[in-house]
């Protein structure tokens, strides 16, 4: 029998406290053309200040494509529990965070970030 997966719904987040679960953070901005390398900048080398030293973080990735005359960016955050992105981004674990020095390239950002549940995931080696 196959054990039913846990999946995240904004009414319902609860840690299992299994260890090979991973719930992703994503979050979606969009700058003008000409300043996405400048916001792109200050997303390296890490995305958000200090975040790779917070209990649970387990990785990131960002994304960038060109959207008519705007950039938009996608970050994903790795998070082993729920916990952790409390950690992030408080009580209120849906907000955005953005640091204030970076929101003068964004045009337009969402307000909540997004959480899934992370079912698979193939590397190579």
């Amino acid at each position: 029998m196959i054990e039913p997966k846990r999946f995240i719904s904004d009414e319902v987040l609860a840690d299992t406290g299994k260890e090979d679960e991973v719930i992703a953070r994503a979050w979606r901005g969009w700058t003008k053309a000409e300043d996405a390398d400048a916001y792109e900048a200050h997303l390296r080398p890490e995305l958000l200040p200090g975040v790779s030293k917070m209990p649970g973080f387990a990785g990131s990735y960002l994304l960038r494509r060109v959207v008519g005359d705007e950039v938009e960016f996608m970050t994903i955050l790795l998070w082993e529990s729920m916990e952790g992105i409390r950690t992030l981004a408080g009580k209120d674990y849906q907000r955005a965070v953005i640091p204030e020095e970076r929101k003068k390239y964004l045009v337009r950002f969402e307000e909540k970030a997004a959480h899934f549940d992370v079912v698979a995931s193939v590397k190579e080696d």
